[in-house]
């Protein structure tokens, strides 16, 4: 696959985040955790920093799902009843993405989210980039990929995936999935934010005590999110779980709470693991998270879902 060759000038540039108000689209496997819903209703809440344009179902396979068709329409279904719960319509705003991993580099995995985002980054403006949060396997944004490469050019890919560089390996669930498809979003150049998850994302935990005093009987939005975590475990004493999807929602909701560093893409091999050349590509990674901002921001915005829902006429 030949990918569009982008100057690193212009590639440093879209990897500054910009001011004032961006466009997004959320790719999300919604119900393999806990964590993608508190990451899409964030990201839904925050109208004054995101425009939040459409969510994909992404594709997984384990224990919650038979294949990755069955975690795809599951993470479908999720994203449609957790708007259900605020109002907020699915139609042309959700949409399904792929029902397999991708076979080699060349060849997509075709789904209405991946056509979605083909058409929906290549009508905008050049210099204008949509910004996709990817916060499960990313099948559909490769898939987009091979079947648009000037896709390169129009988007600025933010990718919870993988563990911290020093990490003994990088077999983490949303990038050993589909190592094709992760391999075109190193390799190709396209603007990539990586959030690593051991090491990094992995400090943003909650307890159901937490979760309780904080969003508690504020809104039926805020019951759900908290019944949901509750059922995650069925032993709370000591118990905390990570909600580290948010964190790629974060970065472009509130760079100023994270501190990130300008690397050389790494390669991944097929086993998982990294290697470098410092020949390649920049990337921008994240090293850490402000934990306490991060979830005191996410927790007034998700207590006033009522009004922001209202002030916005819906979604």
């Amino acid at each position: 696959m030949e990918w569009p060759k982008m100057d690193e000038k212009t590639r440093m540039e879209r990897l500054e985040i910009r001011s004032g108000r961006v466009d997004m689209v959320l790719d999300t496997d919604t119900y393999n955790e806990v964590d993608d819903q508190f990451a899409l209703c964030y990201s839904l809440l925050s109208p004054e920093r995101v425009n939040l344009q459409a969510v994909y179902a992404a594709p997984f396979h384990n224990n919650r799902s038979s294949g990755p068709e069955d975690g795809m329409e599951k993470s479908y279904d999720e994203i449609v009843r957790l708007l259900g719960t605020v109002n907020v319509p699915s139609r042309d705003f959700v949409f399904k993405g792929s029902r397999t991993y991708l076979t080699d580099k060349n060849t997509p995995a075709d789904s209405p989210a991946a056509r979605d985002l083909v058409s929906r980054a290549m009508a905008r403006p050049d210099g204008d980039p949509l910004y996709v949060a990817a916060i499960g396997c990313i099948t559909d944004v490769a898939s987009a990929l091979i079947m648009e490469p000037k896709l390169v050019e129009k988007i600025v890919v933010v990718w919870l995936a993988g563990h911290e560089f020093s990490w003994p390996h990088t077999r983490e669930f949303n990038m050993m999935q589909d190592i094709p498809a992760s391999q075109i979003i190193l390799d190709s150049g396209v603007p990539l934010v990586l959030v690593p998850c051991m090491g990094v994302a992995s400090h943003l935990t909650a307890s159901t005590w937490e979760l309780d005093a904080c969003l508690g009987g504020k809104n039926a939005l805020c019951d759900a999110l908290c019944e949901l975590f509750a059922a995650y475990s069925d032993n709370h004493y000591g118990w905390a779980k990570e909600i580290w999807d948010v964190a790629a929602v974060s970065w472009v909701l509130h760079p100023e709470f994270t501190q990130t560093e300008l690397v050389h893409s790494p390669i991944l091999s097929e086993d998982s693991h990294y290697s470098f050349d410092n020949n390649r590509h920049f990337i921008r990674v994240v090293r850490w998270l402000n934990r306490t901002r991060i979830f005191r921001d996410m927790y007034e915005h998700l207590s006033d879902a009522e009004n922001i829902l209202a002030a916005r006429g819906g979604r």
